[in-house]
């Protein structure tokens, strides 16, 4: 029997551990094929943002380019309108002799400029003289629309900074005032637009990646694909990541920030979004099947202790009759004494097969009594070399609820199966105490031990170490204590060649 029931137990772990081991299979297939699908799209993207990255240090580097251009061609021009201003002051100076002034020269200097315009105003704002104005005169007619025109320009040149005081008489000034050359002007428009360009392009990346845009000079950021307000606080982070890129457009340096993609950072989470989602599965799916087969395997013992206490009642029935015609034939009366004896024991065997295959009725009792009654019955049917010991550290009586019958089969498994451990040579102890709103039961032997690997085990229907048996009588003991009597059992502690102590907890209301 010992070698079928351990079979069962044996191939049921083995089929657990094949179940569980092609459940890791799946799941690392899955993870690996997801993997390396995501690694595509995740290289895919990262390229897509690299290429968007150099596109605008390219262009970063063009439009600086073009602003470098620009502001030296500005300085150039106000190189050339110095030397306009210097031969202009020439013309309007008083002559002297001793200084050798070349009107001429200055007059060819002052005609050479055909690009800049130039506006001549008195200190009262009177218009002496313009030159290179007519392109911005557009449609106006008359001198009067025309001086209003230069006026205005001037105002505006003239609060940029850009004019020169110029004396022609004692204490008597006119006002040199001008502005960019039309060239320099269409350059400047350009480079604008170049910026402004560049600047939207760094906003409206379409969602590729998220930037951010700071002002070096004023401290101020603007971001794209993230919030101003987080941008602040992961700024130094990204510079970590990815360098940034550094821009001066004449305006003052600016730092170009970025990070991964929000698709690539999603991406990276989807594989533990997908344990998760198995893993969740399969707990699911344990927790369903593990149920279910709990359901039937209280079904099944249920039925069979049913089932076995309707087959014993029969044959009981008969017996009992047999052994009354006995008594009445007046056969040896210690035949019959005895015969009563084994009849009163398989009474309670149907008694228990009957009971713990429907709900069992727990009635308030002395549990000290209990236990007593039944070591009393075992104590003279155990081996005589077993020293049977019962403590009761409790400071008084208890009533405790439980079923005296189921009771007495679980302290008949539990002291059987220690004097098996122990091969009928020991001592058991049995300890009752209380801990909290807990009675405590300890069986403790001096059998041969219980690894740490099979202290679980043991409770399984078909695990045995005995050369006969089922492996059902823990696993009885198991089921009376937690499905009918709402407690506990288990391993408490177990030395190999030391023993083991087996531990009930009941509630003790």
């Amino acid at each position: 029997m010992s070698n079928a029931a351990n079979g069962l137990h044996i191939n049921k772990q083995r089929w657990k551990i094949f179940l569980a081991l092609m459940v890791l299979l799946v799941i690392a297939a899955s993870l690996i094929l997801s993997n390396n699908f995501l690694s595509k799209l995740g290289d895919r993207e990262q390229s897509k943002a690299t290429q968007w990255v150099e596109a605008i240090k390219k262009k970063g580097a063009l439009v600086q380019l073009s602003n470098d251009i620009f502001t030296e061609l500005k300085k150039k021009e106000r190189q050339k309108i110095n030397l306009v201003v210097a031969a202009q002051k020439v013309l309007l100076q008083k002559s002297d002799l001793s200084k050798n002034q070349d009107v001429e020269f200055s007059l060819s200097i002052i005609q050479a400029n055909t690009d800049i315009p130039v506006v001549l105003l008195t200190e009262g704002n009177a218009i002496m003289q313009h030159r290179n104005m007519e392109a911005l005169f557009g449609d106006a007619k008359g001198n009067d629309e025309k001086d209003s025109i230069c006026i205005e320009k001037a105002k505006s040149w003239k609060a940029a900074g850009q004019f020169q005081l110029i004396e022609y008489l004692d204490g008597e000034y006119l006002q040199f005032i001008f502005g960019n050359s039309f060239e320099l002007e269409r350059l400047k428009d350009e480079s604008e637009r170049l910026i402004a360009s560049f600047n939207e392009e760094i906003k409206d990346n379409k969602g590729l990646i998220p930037v951010m845009l700071w002002d070096v000079a004023s401290d101020s950021l603007e971001a794209t694909n993230i919030s101003t307000e987080k941008s602040r606080e992961i700024r130094a982070q990204w510079a970590q990541i990815n360098p940034p890129l550094t821009f001066d457009f004449g305006t003052g340096q600016k730092q170009l920030y970025f990070s991964e993609s929000q698709e690539l950072y999603y991406l990276k989470w989807i594989p533990t979004f997908q344990v998760l989602i198995l893993g969740l599965l399969i707990f699911i799916g344990y927790f369903i099947f593990s149920t279910y087969r709990k359901a039937e395997q209280k079904r099944v013992w249920a039925g069979m202790a049913k089932e076995t206490a309707h087959q014993l009642g029969t044959p009981l029935s008969s017996l009992m009759g047999w052994q009354a015609h006995l008594e009445n034939l007046k056969v040896d009366p210690m035949i019959t004494r005895e015969m009563k004896k084994d009849l009163v024991r398989l009474e309670r065997i149907t008694d228990r097969f009957s009971k713990i295959g429907s709900e069992a009725k727990l009635e308030e009792k002395d549990i000290v009594s209990t236990i007593e009654n039944n070591l009393a019955y075992l104590k003279i049917r155990l081996s005589s070399k077993v020293e049977l010991i019962f403590e009761s550290k409790l400071a008084d009586k208890i009533d405790v609820n439980h079923n005296a019958s189921l009771l007495d089969w679980v302290v008949e498994n539990l002291c059987k199966n220690a004097v098996d451990a122990m091969q009928g040579v020991g001592k058991l102890e049995i300890i009752l105490s209380a801990e909290k709103s807990d009675i405590i039961i300890d069986f403790k032997d001096t059998g041969k031990g219980i690894s740490s690997s099979n202290q679980k085990a043991v409770f399984e229907p078909g695990y045995s170490t005995k050369k006969r048996g089922w492996g059902l009588g823990l696993a009885l003991v198991k089921r009376i204590i937690e499905e009918h009597h709402n407690g506990k059992v288990f391993v408490a502690e177990s030395k190999l060649g030391q023993g083991t102590t087996f531990r009930i907890t009941l509630p003790a209301r």
